[in-house]
């Protein structure tokens, strides 16, 4: 078996991080804003000494071959159907998925979409849609979420960020090395579209987050993992989650910020594992 080091879909070709036993149970790792595949490194490392193989790529608008410039490219359809393509390189008739933050967002949107194929889900920090659009109405995540109506400003945002986004995460508490390497991948506007790009097309009917997004119920194993000091996404949404799963459900309260992956790595690569086993075991 080859390791998968790329893969296009549609003309985009996007850049994978293919780790661990290539026999083992795959497991899809979604990263989110504004990180890459390698923000998974400690989590996908313990995954693989647990005998699974990690597959873990740069989205659409973060791998340099895969940033298109058309908010119709990041309807949650083309999101979704990136990951699923990434599955099928691998022959991954089914999988585990893992995804954070917007990784998280996709990670549901694909629970929903194609039920079949994902054996077990594990999201970090980001809630159910549905349970955030409910938390929305609440002051305090309106408060929270105050940046998503900046980000639909045109152009703005893109030459605000660009050259500060490793400054910016590492006072967030990103790891040095990692925020440099996130601060290199977002130098100029040019690099920050697509990713912002995913902002601006999530209220869209079609978008990730829009009218027709979420409204639905996940009927697969599902571990929620949410951190009681994120910044950005509260209690109210985290809590109700479990409304919207109706399959074995655990919700896992972390004293811990937004950046899970990166700084709790252990923690989450635990969670991750023991949703693993639940399924595997039955």
């Amino acid at each position: 078996m080859t390791r998968i080091t790329s893969f296009t879909r549609q003309g985009l070709t996007f850049d994978v991080l293919d780790q661990g036993p290539e026999d083992g149970p795959v497991v899809l790792l979604l990263h989110g804003f504004p990180q890459d595949a390698r923000g998974w490194d400690d989590v996908a490392a313990r995954l693989n000494a647990q005998g699974l193989r990690t597959l873990a790529m740069d989205q659409r608008g973060y791998s340099p071959g895969a940033r298109p410039t058309e908010l119709a490219a990041y309807r949650r359809e083309e999101l979704s159907g990136d990951a699923l393509a990434l599955a099928d390189e691998a022959g991954a008739e089914r999988f585990h998925l893992v995804g954070h933050d917007w990784g998280g967002v996709l990670a549901w949107d694909i629970a929903l979409r194609a039920p079949q194929r994902v054996t077990s889900l594990t999201v970090l920090s980001t809630p159910h849609p549905t349970a955030l659009g409910h938390a929305l109405k609440t002051p305090d995540q309106v408060k929270k979420s105050w940046y998503i109506g900046m980000f639909q400003i045109p152009a703005a945002p893109e030459r605000l960020l660009a050259g500060r986004v490793g400054t910016l995460t590492r006072r967030a508490g990103i790891p040095g090395e990692a925020a440099e390497r996130y601060g290199r991948r977002f130098a100029t506007a040019d690099d920050l579209r697509g990713p912002i790009n995913w902002y601006r097309a999530m209220l869209r009917k079609d978008g990730v987050a829009g009218k027709n997004a979420g409204n639905g119920i996940i009927t697969v194993p599902t571990t929620f993992v949410w951190g009681n000091r994120d910044p950005a996404l509260g209690r109210t949404a985290a809590e109700e989650t479990q409304v919207y799963v109706h399959a074995p459900y655990e919700f896992i309260e972390l004293d811990a910020g937004h950046w899970l992956p990166e700084l709790e790595a252990p923690a989450v690569a635990e969670a991750i594992v023991d949703r693993i086993s639940s399924v595997t075991s039955e």
